[in-house]
């Protein structure tokens, strides 16, 4: 049975794995999925495809959380409160972003948080509002 109480934690351990999950998809390290498909060298095809349905069934389990419980409006609001968030800390000064890979950490951090978030949402909910959300599962199609 899941914990009743939602905390930092809670939202670090689902906020770590999104982290996890765009950054070995893209970084500009230039260590990442992305880079290693791109590299035409090598018999590695089966393996590449190997880790890229991996990192689908990984991007499904976050969209689907994020979209289920947040919705795309939802969705849209919460990248939307970064872009003006980034834009205040760009105005104050207390954000320079001078290169595109600066940019890019930025953005993959924001979408990392936007599916953690979208993850965490029911925890937030039922800590604020002490009301539990659920999927109806309707076993006849014909109610």
């Amino acid at each position: 049975m899941a914990r009743a109480d939602f905390g930092f934690s809670g939202f670090l351990w689902r906020f770590i794995p999104a982290l996890a999950l765009v950054f070995l998809t893209y970084n500009p390290l230039k260590w990442s999925y992305f880079h290693w498909v791109m590299q035409p060298e090598g018999d590695s095809i089966p393996l590449k495809v190997l880790v890229g349905i991996i990192l689908l069934i990984g991007y499904g389990v976050y969209l689907t959380a994020t979209f289920k419980s947040m919705g795309p409006i939802g969705v849209i609001i919460v990248i939307v409160f970064f872009l003006v968030l980034l834009w205040v800390f760009y105005s104050y000064g207390w954000l320079q972003i001078n290169d595109p890979s600066e940019f890019a950490w930025v953005a993959l951090i924001i979408i990392a948080l936007t599916l953690a978030i979208g993850m965490s949402w029911s925890g937030f909910w039922r800590r604020m509002t002490g009301q539990v959300t659920t999927d109806s599962v309707d076993d006849d199609p014909h109610d």
